[in-house]
């Protein structure tokens, strides 16, 4: 098989660590990694396959030889990193929001649109969506395929992993303080975070959405190949450590079951079904943290509605909402295009 040179881009954070991972895991055929950050970084060192790699500070000179590059390194390093990149002949996959609605550049989920990737040579770059759009959009995908979905309602309680680091230990020392009855030390987010729940994710526009709220809306319409589907949001940042959980409400144009929806989601690729109420059965965020799946459970009939259905989507939001999404982007990257 042959092997392919890859830079993380952002490698000390919270992201780029589990692409390392993920890269490990997936026995993806890696003949050099090389690990770029900032000048804070330098000096760190990470493991790969049991070796000690140093980590290098990103610079323009930096992709040299590289043929894929996995960025999560913020919006602003790859607006400037990106073009460099792929004008060295390396091929992005950028886990920022920073190229996702450029209409010249493919925003992939590789169970929804794979076909996409074929449009990267257009600028070399292949956008990474938001965490809680992928895991939505690879439970959606095959009902839209059945029965097409016109409305999506979707509230999202999102793990504090999805801001990084320090809103981890954010979250710890916060719940360390309160425990033993002293005064939490807000930083990270606007308000304490633990035992809290904050409907407030990202800066808030001028239609009273916040960016990550719209970033559903629109990321999914793209993701989707359907500007018409109608898409609404509600993200809350709650105390959970790792994965993302999702309320989701679907009006179908065509009548779709309950029954039908778990058998079409039975065989979905990324997909489990994880639905037995009555044993106190159904996706939980401590089950899906550390997993490669998107977890679906409490499917059941929308009866205010003819054509309705509920559902709740849980997932790992550094895994599959990031880190796996975009190294299996690079995995069809190489099987169907490098």
């Amino acid at each position: 098989m042959k092997n392919y040179s890859v830079a993380v881009v952002g490698a000390t954070g919270a992201v780029g660590n589990e692409m390392i991972k993920v890269l490990e895991q997936r026995r993806f055929p890696v003949g050099k990694l090389t690990l770029l950050a900032s000048e804070r970084s330098a000096g760190k060192t990470l493991t790969f396959r049991g070796e000690s790699l140093p980590v290098q500070v990103l610079g323009e000179n930096s992709f040299t030889g590289v043929q894929i590059g996995l960025f999560s390194a913020g919006g602003s390093i790859s607006e400037k990193f990106a073009p460099i990149a792929a004008r060295a002949g390396c091929v992005v996959v950028d886990n920022t929001s920073a190229f996702r609605m450029a209409p010249d550049i493919p925003l992939v989920v590789p169970e929804v649109n794979p076909e996409a990737i074929a449009k990267y040579t257009t600028r070399g770059i292949i956008a990474n969506p938001n965490c809680s759009t992928i895991q939505m959009v690879v439970a959606l995908k095959p009902i839209h395929d059945t029965a097409r979905i016109k409305r999506i309602v979707v509230s999202t309680y999102q793990a504090v992993s999805g801001t990084g680091k320090k809103a981890i230990e954010e979250l710890t020392l916060q719940t360390r303080a309160l425990m033993n009855d002293e005064p939490p030390v807000v930083k990270v987010y606007p308000h304490q975070i633990a035992f809290n729940c904050l409907p407030h994710i990202d800066v808030f526009l001028e239609n009273g959405y916040t960016k990550e709220e719209m970033k559903m809306v629109n990321e999914t319409k793209k993701i989707m190949n359907d500007p018409a589907i109608a898409v609404t949001a509600t993200t809350v940042r709650v105390p959970v450590f790792y994965a993302h959980s999702e309320s989701v409400n679907i009006e179908t144009e065509k009548k779709i079951t309950a029954d039908e929806v778990r058998s079409l989601l039975a065989t979905a690729p990324g997909v489990k079904v994880v639905d037995s109420p009555r044993e106190k059965v159904y996706p939980l965020a401590i089950d899906a943290a550390g997993g490669d799946d998107t977890l679906v459970g409490r499917i059941r009939e929308d009866e205010s509605i003819p054509n309705g259905i509920n559902m709740w989507i849980v997932a790992d939001n550094i895994r599959k909402g990031a880190a796996l999404n975009a190294v299996q982007i690079a995995e069809h990257l190489i099987n169907g295009y490098l």
